[in-house]
């Protein structure tokens, strides 16, 4: 009993940790330049890392469950590019937008079958799913820029009371995953399978189904991702969605998510992408150059699986 307590506090540092390094970030990117800290920009910071927020959580629900997916990018640009092309051939947006949503959880049951029935590494697998998706997008939009036309503005850039709808999104979703990890039999079982698969196999859990389970789950939160994204934008590119799948890995990681399975929490996990997020919004407030930006997310996600992996070390 003593082991799971240490575990958990250590977590709890964790988050807490993460933190007073958001509020430290916050108060030296202010001190820099005041408009960091405006009501204005937060909320922008927050409208910013929403696409990143939601991804986040099907990343992090893959890892605790001891998978993971390479491909969410390539289906968030797939998606989109589905969506755009559908509207701009004459079908009407809520068509468009009901068939695009589905684009990502056929792509997430399709990686969930691969892998369970396979038995191939998670990692390899959905790499590879990745150019095939990726591919997919770039023959249906032939590489071109494609248009929502104006239509389906408002999950983007929408707000409500002042408050912008991407940040209540993101939140709800966060919130709606948490509750599914901790508090449902579906989201125990999938902490058990990724603490430990041959345990979970031997206690009766159909491991096989469970992963094609929470792969097209993923896919659902990811499809979730894709129509925020499109929404805010209004036209896309094949490789809309470049890119995610490494920040949400790294926001994940850095929340206190693990490669092992079966430790994390979604609301560290986003903890991380709120971190990321105030990383690029003080980085662009202080005219830092894109190259620069990118350097800066390599070392944080190196620094990120480093610090995942101490206990190993240590032994």
């Amino acid at each position: 009993m003593g082991k799971p307590k240490k575990i958990s506090k250590i977590f709890d540092r964790q988050i807490l940790f993460l933190i007073l390094v958001i509020i430290l970030l916050s108060l030296v990117f202010g001190s820099i330049n005041p408009k960091f800290l405006t009501w204005r920009n937060l909320l922008a910071i927050f409208q910013q890392i929403a696409v990143l927020g939601i991804a986040t959580m099907a990343m992090a629900l893959l890892l605790i469950s001891g998978g993971i997916d390479l491909s969410i990018g390539s289906m968030i640009g797939l998606s989109g590019v589905v969506i755009c092309k559908l509207v701009m051939i004459g079908y009407h947006p809520a068509f468009a937008i009901f068939i695009g949503a589905l684009i990502p959880i056929g792509c997430g049951l399709v990686n969930g079958i691969i892998v369970s029935k396979s038995k191939c590494v998670p990692l390899i697998v959905t790499l590879g799913m990745s150019y095939v998706y990726y591919g997919m997008a770039l023959v249906i939009s032939g590489g071109l820029f494609l248009s929502l036309k104006g239509h389906f503005t408002f999950l983007g850039r929408g707000r409500v009371l002042g408050i912008p709808v991407p940040m209540m999104v993101v939140i709800a979703t966060v919130i709606l995953i948490h509750v599914l990890l901790k508090y449902t039999r579906l989201g125990r079982r999938l902490v058990v399978m990724g603490g430990n698969e041959q345990m979970a196999f031997l206690s009766g859990i159909n491991v096989d189904r469970l992963k094609i389970k929470v792969y097209t789950i993923s896919g659902a939160i990811v499809s979730l991702a894709s129509l925020v994204l499109v929404s805010r934008l209004g036209n896309v590119l094949a490789d809309v969605g470049s890119g995610y799948e490494l920040e949400a890995l790294a926001s994940a990681i850095i929340g206190g998510v693990t490669f092992e399975g079966g430790r994390g929490t979604m609301f560290g996990a986003f903890l991380g992408a709120i971190l990321l997020g105030i990383v690029k919004n003080g980085l662009n407030i202080l005219n830092v150059s894109s190259y620069f930006q990118t350097f800066t997310l390599g070392i944080i996600i190196v620094v990120a699986v480093v610090i995942s992996n101490i206990e190993k070390i240590r032994a």
